[in-house]
């Protein structure tokens, strides 16, 4: 067991204290967190481990008009004496700018002459800090520092995706073919706007089969609103996905499925008719299947994580047996693994998808849910350089990525949505706004772009008027109308795609 130290800033706020509830240490091959329990007092937090290794911390704060972002240490050892919180975030931003601005530089990228001294000032502003001697001119030189790190972190990613953007351009002579899609509901049928609007920024939609609004009663399928969404977009010369069929969530799972809780045999025959009724009824118009979303995350009927994973692989045969040739995808949520700080985990999201390819499933892609600002199922709002080295990660894996993306675009309450789902975990520079929503979109979604293993980019949902997992993070809002998300999507259909 393991126990870490840090000082904090004087006079933090109450709501700053109930943020830092979210910090934990992390480590491994990848950089995953552990169980973490954390003691505020004094000024201080305690944050104790059972793991013996060496690791970091991860922890959320406030960074000048970036928003409340998931920063993370240096690898720090085992000490009785505290670190300072501060020092230790500025540390590792530092650390984590600099080398990756040297192995992209390695790789070809040129850096402005303004990004070199930004990273150079941030570098001897920390320097400074660290040996000036004086309590308050550390927190204030370390804050500084801080600050001027993550400026770095996005500016160097703004160069690194321009350039890789441009140089996929070039070598594909024209548009790109990656995937832009969002996942269909019926409003399409009820505003032509915006039916317009889909066609107008989607090369491809997704139909979003849920098991919940499929078979509400035992062994009866509902099939007309999947077959009138996929005539509309069959109408509309849009190609189609389905998906996911097996989201392990309680809200999209079926009611009725509760009474063989405990019973993986009696569930696992359920998910894999449902699977083959689906596969067989629209194998002839659908060739691309999300099977499972969040089967990594889930915490539901009692399963333990080994029979979460051989019901994936299970529902990924079924599949196979009933169309060979299906392209099927398998869905992480949480992919940086923040359900791993709560409690004892054998796999990380890396290590459960790493376990299913392996096992043969032979995966089109892998789908990396990447929804900032969602407590519980989403992730803690990150940084784009962040993102860039988590589907780099993710990438090694050897399969194309499918990223999901979504960030809500109000605070308040959404009564369509999950309601165990909450805004409120970090926020991206100004907060829950329709305006933050649209910047988010088009910083995350363009980065996405330009990464070459990233075959397909969606977005979470459609419309917030209908019912759906993730609140206030649709494209549409509840009285109809549309967000600016959806021009920024737009905008990298018509500048990038084909």
């Amino acid at each position: 067991m393991g126990t870490m130290t840090f000082h904090l800033p004087p006079g933090l706020p109450v709501s700053a204290a109930r943020e830092l509830e979210q910090c934990c240490m992390a480590g491994g091959p990848d950089n995953m967190p552990w169980p973490t329990a954390h003691h505020l007092h004094n000024g201080a937090i305690e944050l104790t481990r059972d793991a013996d290794e060496s690791g970091f911390l991860v922890a959320p704060w406030p960074i000048h008009d970036l928003g409340w972002l998931m920063g993370w240490s240096a690898t720090l050892m085992d000490r009785k004496a505290p670190y300072h919180l501060l020092v230790e975030l500025a540390r590792g931003k530092l650390n984590q700018v600099r080398g990756q601005s040297e192995e992209w530089k390695s790789g070809g990228l040129k850096l402005s002459d303004s990004l070199r001294e930004l990273i150079m000032r941030a570098s001897l502003t920390f320097g400074r800090a660290v040996t000036c001697g004086d309590p308050e001119d550390l927190v204030r030189g370390s804050q500084q520092a801080l600050v001027m790190a993550y400026q770095a972190a996005e500016q160097l990613v703004a160069a690194y995706r321009d350039q890789n953007l441009r140089l996929r351009h070039e070598a594909k002579q024209g548009k790109l073919d990656t995937i832009l899609s969002t996942r269909l509901d019926a409003s399409v049928f009820e505003s032509p706007e915006i039916a317009a609007l889909v066609k107008r920024t989607f090369n491809r939609v997704s139909l979003p089969m849920s098991w919940h609004d499929v078979e509400r009663e035992e062994t009866v399928y509902n099939w007309g609103p999947m077959d009138q969404l996929l005539d509309w977009a069959e109408h509309n010369e849009l190609d189609v996905t389905a998906g996911p069929l097996v989201d392990f969530s309680p809200y999209n799972l079926p009611a009725w499925l509760w009474l063989w809780e405990k019973d993986v045999h009696g569930m696992a025959m359920f998910m894999c008719k449902f699977v083959e009724a689906a596969v067989r009824r629209y194998r002839a118009r659908i060739r691309r299947w999300q099977l499972t979303a969040a089967s990594n995350w889930a915490s539901v009927l009692s399963l333990t994580e080994d029979e979460l994973m051989s019901l994936t692989f299970r529902l990924g045969e079924t599949a196979r047996q009933a169309d060979p040739a299906l392209e099927l995808v398998i869905g992480v949520s949480q992919p940086w693994g923040e359900y791993m700080a709560q409690s004892e985990r054998s796999y990380s999201p890396f290590v459960f998808a790493d376990n299913l390819i392996r096992s043969g499933l032979n995966l089109a892609a892998l789908d990396v849910e990447v929804v900032m600002g969602v407590h519980r199922r989403g992730s803690y709002c990150r940084d784009t350089l962040d993102l860039s080295r988590l589907l780099d990660l993710y990438a090694l894996l050897g399969v194309p990525l499918q990223v999901t993306l979504g960030y809500p675009a109000s605070a308040r309450v959404d009564e369509r949505a999950d309601p165990e789902l909450s805004v409120g975990y970090g926020s991206f520079r100004a907060g829950m706004t329709p305006e933050v929503q649209g910047e988010w979109a088009g910083a995350f979604g363009s980065l996405a772009l330009c990464k070459a293993y990233v075959q397909s980019i969606q977005w979470a949902h459609l419309s917030d008027a209908r019912d759906h997992l993730f609140p206030n993070c649709g494209l549409i809002d509840p009285e109809g109308r549309v967000r600016p998300a959806a021009a920024e999507l737009r905008r990298l259909r018509e500048e990038h795609l084909q």
